[in-house]
This record gives structure tokens, C-alpha cells and sequence, in this order.
């Protein structure tokens, strides 16, 4: 009995330790490339291809003109981070949670945020071209100069977001909400709008030449 007793108590302790443990993507400090990987942590100009950061805690980081391509980065916290010239092209982040990130002048080529939250982000002159952002959040999100050419924005939610001048050729709004959002001298030629929201959206001198759904 007392054998058993010992037993038993050893594996509820061992189940209530891994009970308490964090999942293996949860925030967690380490070091790739060089860079502190943690919660406003300072790696600009460094090398992190392909690096493994799911799931990472990384709000109010700098990543400035440092290589994120193909990097892994789905359901991080990305919130105010600063990834301003930074080179992700196919880097993953969808469901990234990434309200108010700084991605101008970034180049996303590829890149795929899907669910993503980027409420509120700056990717003004961001190269997004052939980007996924189906179902993302882009409410007030600033795109101004983006180049976005055949990417997907299919379900997303661009509530008064700032598109002017941005190329838009061939990018696909179906059944996107574009309500109050600004395309001002946007290049929409053969982009698809079809069930998407454009109630008070404005597509002032925009260039809708075989655009599907444009006004």
C-alpha cells in the first residue's frame, strides 16, 4: 500500500506541474540570430530568416530593416512593434495580434496574415504584393503608397482605412468591409469588390479599369 500511496502521489504532482507549465509557444526569453527574444526587445539589423517565433510575446519590439523572411511568426503578439524596412517576404502571421505595428516601408511580398489583427497599423509604402490578408483586421490601418497587386484582402475588415495611392491591381476585396475607406488615386484596375461593403468609401480619381464592384 505504501508503494502504491507514493506512486500516486508522485504522478498527481507530475500531472499538476505540467498542468501548470506554459504551452511551448507561450512568451518565453531565448536568443536567435542574436537577437533577446522577448517583450520590447531591440534587434534591429539582424539576421533572423526563417526563425521560429510562434505564439512569442514580442509587443513593443524593434525589428528595424532586420531579415524576417520566411520567418514563423502565427499568433505572436506584435503589438507596436516596430518592423519599419524590415525584409518578411513569406513570413507567416496570421493571427498575429499586431494593433498599431509599424511596417513601413516593409516588404511583406508573399507574406500571409490571415485573422490577423493589424487595426490601426502603419504599412504606408509596405510592399504587400501577392500578401494574404483574408479575414484580417485593417480598421484605420494606414496603407497609403502600398504596393498590393493581386493580394488577397477577401473578408477583411478595412473600416475607414487609409488606401490612397496605393496599387491595388488585380487584389481581391470579396465580401471585404470597406465602409469609409479612402482609395483616392488608388490603381484598381482588374481588383475584384464584388459583395464587399463600400458605403461611404471613396474612390476619388482612382484608376477602375476592369475592376469588378468598383463604383
Amino acid at each position: 500500500m505504501p508503494t502504491i500511496r507514493a506512486t500516486l502521489h508522485a504522478t498527481l504532482a507530475a500531472s499538476l506541474l505540467l498542468a501548470l507549465l506554459p504551452p511551448a509557444h507561450a512568451q518565453r526569453a531565448g536568443n536567435i540570430g542574436g537577437c533577446d527574444i522577448r517583450r520590447g526587445t531591440l534587434c534591429t539589423n539582424l539576421n533572423l530568416n526563417g526563425a521560429n517565433l510562434e505564439g512569442v510575446n514580442l509587443a513593443n519590439s524593434q525589428f528595424t530593416r532586420s531579415d524576417l523572411s520566411g520567418a514563423n511568426l502565427r499568433g505572436a503578439t506584435l503589438n507596436e512593434a516596430n518592423f519599419s524596412q524590415a525584409e518578411m517576404a513569406g513570413a507567416t502571421l496570421d493571427k498575429a495580434s499586431m494593433l498599431r505595428a509599424n511596417l513601413r516601408g516593409a516588404r511583406l511580398t508573399g507574406a500571409s496574415f490571415k485573422e490577423a489583427d493589424l487595426r490601426n497599423a502603419i504599412l504606408q509604402n509596405a510592399d504587400l504584393h501577392d500578401a494574404d490578408l483574408t479575414a484580417a483586421q485593417l480598421g484605420g490601418a494606414d496603407l497609403t503608397n502600398a504596393r498590393a497587386e493581386r493580394s488577397r484582402f477577401d473578408g477583411a475588415e478595412l473600416t475607414r482605412s487609409n488606401l490612397r495611392a496605393a496599387k491595388l491591381a488585380g487584389a481581391s476585396f470579396v465580401g471585404a468591409n470597406l465602409q469609409g475607406a479612402n482609395f483616392t488615386r488608388a490603381q484598381l484596375s482588374n481588383a475584384d469588390f464584388s459583395g464587399a461593403n463600400l458605403d461611404q468609401a471613396v474612390f476619388l480619381n482612382a484608376q477602375t479599369d476592369g475592376c469588378k464592384g468598383c463604383p
